[in-house]
């Protein structure tokens, strides 16, 4: 029996994504899980264990300062599902079991916000991280099982979704005259055949389909921040080889 799809991953595959930018995928992902789970909020950031990192999207000025004070202690549930990859859930920031490896972040949450639960879901393909999906709740407590399955399926909805966005030849990333932000996952498909080389190549160096070939492409674009075109002739020209411990 197919498992169930729960309330926030079936909003989230009803998205329609045309003429949308990806801070407003991200604000609509982030919408979805407040309406769907028991959280008061939700952010979104991109690369978010990098220099370059970038909160797409904040559902309320909680959410917001969350993000500031992870980014500005460098700690916190959201920097530590970038680092690891792996979902943070504390029911408790007040249990200082669950909160002792950021001690600065838990007493600066307490003292500046109302929140008293975090959840922190890593927006993950393979081995990349494309950025985290936080939420918060001001009453403590865990999230219940059903909700937790569908805050895991729903994140990984997110995951592909975004990398699509940031991907896609006919979104809005493609580069503008003045070169601001936007244009370096761009890919012109007037070169299709060197992106559908290369995804060949990289089939065979992984032993991978081609679709997630493809997607450990765009996924490396991302990370690196640049073309997956370039990236694409690097590999045709043999100047860069995927291999499994590649992010």
């Amino acid at each position: 029996m197919a498992a169930e799809v729960g309330a926030v991953t079936s909003a989230l595959l009803r998205i329609v994504r045309d003429g949308t930018d990806d801070h407003m995928l991200a604000r609509r992902i982030c919408q979805a899980c407040v309406d769907g789970l028991d959280v008061d909020g939700a952010a979104i950031s991109l690369l978010t264990a990098s220099t370059s990192r970038e909160t797409l999207w904040a559902t309320d000025r909680t959410a917001e300062l969350l993000e500031d004070l992870q980014f500005t202690l460098n700690e916190g549930a959201c920097m530590e599902a970038a680092v690891t990859g792996r979902p943070v859930l504390v029911p408790d920031l007040h249990d200082t079991g669950e909160t002792a490896r950021w001690p600065i972040f838990a007493a600066a949450v307490a003292d500046q916000t109302p929140v008293c639960a975090v959840f922190a879901l890593p927006l993950q393909w393979g081995a990349v991280n494309l950025g985290v999906l936080d939420m918060y709740r001001a009453e403590p407590g865990s999230l219940s099982d059903r909700q937790r399955r569908d805050a895991f399926a729903a994140a990984d909805t997110a995951a592909l979704m975004l990398l699509g966005q940031r991907t896609e030849p006919d979104g809005d990333s493609a580069p503008r005259r003045d070169g601001a932000a936007g244009g370096w996952l761009e890919h012109s498909f007037g070169h299709r055949a060197e992106v559908h080389q290369a995804t060949g190549m990289v089939l065979v160096q992984l032993g991978i389909s081609a679709t997630d070939a493809l997607a450990r492409l765009r996924g490396y674009a991302f990370v690196h921040r640049r073309l997956l075109l370039d990236v694409a002739r690097d590999v045709v020209e043999r100047r860069l080889v995927f291999t499994e411990e590649m992010t």
